[in-house]
């Protein structure tokens, strides 16, 4: 427990109102949208305005050796912002200024509270996106996209949050105040410390500036529907796709579940009795080049066996769009319990993932909807149970097991953008060995030798 002495200080720091202590505010940040995870109350929220309030926050929480727990929108599906013993759960929501856009650098510099979607409205009266696009969009902030360095539905032709972030400032351990990076496309001046920050969970410091990169707008899109019979055409499609030397801006997939779920849930038509469906978006700057690739995209759909419908429309296309962002609530709203992972694997083993996550509900006799960004391989195997069924957990638990197990098989990752956090650690050795962690608690030891970031998330640490 805090002493009041110490709140009474923070409250000096950010302002009274800026400081939560009732218990409804405490539970409200105890917790994010990863489910069956440990948790506990902090002592304390704490809502910092500027860069000097969190460094003298971090030097009162150093000084009394308080954990600090970082925090964006809480929208992170590994744990990665949920207090693991008391301390202060520190919110950038309030840092959330958009200090500069400027469009002749294709450039954006940002706050951390920033919500990405905010940002692209900004942005685009100059014609420009800032590409990642994870579900949450409208509510994610900058700051905990960097942090985990998400990817989103646009990732397979634009990349992911760490190929956008040029510079950053970051508040360290000891209360100093760290820039690195900035505005030039070329910079090779010390170690490459930016790109260590991306994706780092909040583990080795608290980042309180962004410059992002900016790219135009595409002018033009088209965007179909494929439907499939069974999992292995719609797999080849997208190895198809691929090969076609075709990269749409978008290509997910959704299996029968996942696709029944969605038309209970919105009532727009989706074909119930569909093995699997893909939504393929192609974009550029021309007409012309769009209506190729398009075609060539549609080639590919026929040679293995699709049906396929164009969106003629903005509305129609919006629906389709509506549908795939709507798979995860969708899911959820079966059970009282939803684990949604991101196990990711070369897109030449997709129809091999997709057939062993079908074969592992069989096998544990769980409900698994599967979605997901297929054109980069990077799948989300939905499992959904009731947490007070003893049983059934346990059998939960060992199906997540063996898709991370068949994952690594096929060459691929834990994690394609959710990170690490706390519900996938145990599976971080099996990835990348004993060296690797080594060279991790080396890395975050030398950072932050008290651990006082984030303790217990992504790399397991080793006490002083």
């Amino acid at each position: 427990m805090i002493d009041k002495s110490i709140i009474n200080q923070l409250k000096g720091i950010v302002g009274e109102e800026n400081v939560l202590t009732q218990k409804v505010d405490l539970v409200t940040y105890s917790y994010d949208a990863t489910a069956d995870v440990p948790t506990e109350l902090p002592d304390v929220v704490v809502m910092p305005l500027d860069t000097e309030a969190v460094q003298k926050v971090v030097k009162l929480a150093r000084e009394h050796k308080i954990a600090i727990y970082p925090r964006g929108a809480g929208t992170n599906l590994s744990g990665g912002t949920i207090p693991l013993k008391r301390g202060i759960v520190l919110s950038l929501q309030r840092m959330n200024k958009i200090v500069e856009i400027d469009a002749a650098n294709l450039t954006a510099t940002v706050q951390p509270g920033v919500v990405i979607a905010t940002l692209n409205s900004a942005v685009a009266p100059y014609g420009l996106i800032y590409p990642p696009d994870p579900g949450t969009v409208a509510t994610a902030t900058m700051g905990g996209s960097v942090s985990e360095c998400s990817g989103g539905l646009r990732g397979l032709k634009y990349g992911v949050t760490k190929h956008y972030i040029m510079g950053m400032e970051v508040v360290l351990a000891s209360g100093e105040r760290v820039r690195f990076g900035g505005k030039t496309v070329k910079n090779v001046t010390a170690y490459d410390f930016a790109s260590l920050f991306v994706g780092s969970e909040g583990t080795l410091g608290i980042i309180t500036e962004i410059t992002c990169k900016l790219i135009p707008a595409p002018k033009y899109r088209r965007t179909m529907m494929g439907i499939f019979n069974t999992l292995e055409d719609a797999g080849n499609s997208v190895a198809g796709i691929i090969a076609s030397q075709v990269i749409p801006a978008t290509l997910e997939i959704m299996d029968n579940k996942t696709i029944r779920t969605i038309e209970d849930f919105s009532k727009i038509g989706l074909p119930v009795d569909a093995k699997a469906l893909l939504l393929i978006e192609v974009d550029g700057m021309t007409e012309d080049v769009v209506a190729k690739e398009a075609e060539a995209v549609i080639e590919v759909l026929k040679k293995n066996n699709c049906q396929y419908k164009i969106a003629n429309s903005d509305t129609e296309r919006d629906q389709l769009w509506a549908a795939r962002r709507n798979a995860l609530p969708a899911l959820a709203s079966l059970n009282n319990t939803c684990i949604v992972e991101d196990a990711t694997v070369p897109r030449s083993r997709i129809t091999d993932m997709l057939v062993a996550v079908e074969n592992i509900a069989k096998k544990y006799n769980v409900t698994i909807g599967t979605f997901g960004h297929a054109g980069d391989g990077n799948l989300h195997p939905t499992i959904l149970y009731n947490k007070y069924d003893k049983e059934e957990t346990e059998r939960v638990h060992k199906a997540v097991d063996e898709i991370f197990e068949s994952a690594l098989k096929f060459h691929g990752t834990l994690s394609g953008e959710h990170g690490i956090g706390i519900a996938k650690m145990k599976y971080l050795k099996d990835e990348i060995g004993e060296s690797g962690i080594k060279l991790m608690q080396s890395i975050k030891q030398a950072i932050d030798p008290e651990n006082l970031f984030n303790p217990g998330k992504l790399v397991p640490f080793k006490e002083a």
